[in-house]
């Protein structure tokens, strides 16, 4: 099959990559989409120590396994557990240790013709739901975990650093839950396309940290986002870190003691609730859409994807 793959030093397109096999419980799925994040980008910088098939948010369909799942049109979570361990037991399954993870840790992803995962995994996805929006299930879901593990109250003051991909997602899902919410990015297009989803926002040069925030969300991929938020927050507010980053900083954690701070480290979500917000218009996910490209022009979709412009570059793999 066709895949775009890393081998730890370079991505590559393999026109006769092996194709997937499926064990009992699993299913094979025919990609349709799939969608280039920034962990993507931050895997070709060595995070993970990952190599095979890239790719993790994705929409296609069952082609084989068992029958309930034929030929149904789905998405994924991407986190494939052992079920056996104390983790898994206690309903902490996406912590496992013994777990891979689609596209990001040993188990091949979403850039190829066919993926394999549990059943267990797939989601189905409502038939009012076009593919390119389908395919943002995965990081809204992650972006819907924030108020899983932080109370969002509407009066709350709550600053999304960041203007890309995951921080115009949470701005939204945000937006739903406080009528305080700024935005804090660097790219005037990006910025516009938060304005024109009701999203207040500034930029990074006007912006000015006055440790007043009570919740503070790092979506900048970087790693002054966290010392950025650590000067944004109220004393016993909240930070939520949702930068996954390929870099080592060293920065002084002192403020964290000194003035209370709560930090949540937030990552995979909900898939049935982004479903549904993406199903019933709560969430629009239009405006981030930048470009796509097929997938035997993977090599310029991960390029494009880099692009300070770009916010959700999709591979297109196969529409049925």
């Amino acid at each position: 099959m066709l895949a775009l793959t890393y081998d730890g030093k370079k991505a590559a397109l393999r026109r006769k990559y092996a194709d997937p096999q499926i064990a009992r419980g699993q299913a094979l799925v025919a990609v349709h989409v799939a969608g280039v994040c920034k962990t993507d980008l931050e895997i070709l910088k060595g995070y993970m120590g990952f190599t095979g098939v890239l790719g993790h948010e994705f929409v296609g369909h069952v082609v084989e396994g068992p029958a309930a799942w034929k030929g149904k049109r789905v998405v994924g979570e991407i986190n494939c557990p052992c079920g056996r361990c104390g983790l898994c037991r206690s309903g902490l399954s996406n912590h496992c240790p013994n777990r891979t993870v689609l596209g990001i840790d040993r188990h091949d992803g979403a850039f190829a013709q066919y993926l394999v995962l549990p059943t267990a995994n797939l989601h189905e996805v409502p038939a009012s739901l076009e593919d390119d929006q389908a395919v943002f299930a995965e990081p809204l879901a992650a972006a819907c975990q924030i108020t899983r593990q932080v109370r969002v109250c509407p009066r709350d003051s709550v600053v999304v650093l960041g203007d890309g991909r995951l921080g115009q997602l949470a701005a939204r899902v945000l937006k739903l839950k406080t009528r305080k919410l700024l935005l804090v990015g660097r790219h005037a297009a990006k910025l516009e396309a938060a304005e024109k989803a009701s999203i207040q926002t500034a930029t990074d040069k006007d912006f000015v940290p006055a440790r007043k925030a009570d919740i503070v969300v790092d979506a900048t991929g970087s790693a002054s986002g966290f010392e950025l938020a650590m000067r944004t927050v109220r004393p016993r507010g909240t930070i939520v870190l949702k930068s996954t980053i390929a870099a080592k900083s060293g920065m002084n954690l002192a403020p964290l003691v000194v003035d209370e701070i709560t930090v949540v480290g937030s990552r995979c979500g909900p898939f049935g609730e982004a479903l549904k917000l993406l199903a019933t218009g709560q969430v629009d996910v239009t405006a981030l859409l930048s470009r796509t490209l097929p997938l035997d022009r993977g090599l310029e979709a991960l390029e494009a994807a880099r692009s300070s412009n770009a916010m959700k570059v999709l591979i297109e793999v196969a529409r049925p």
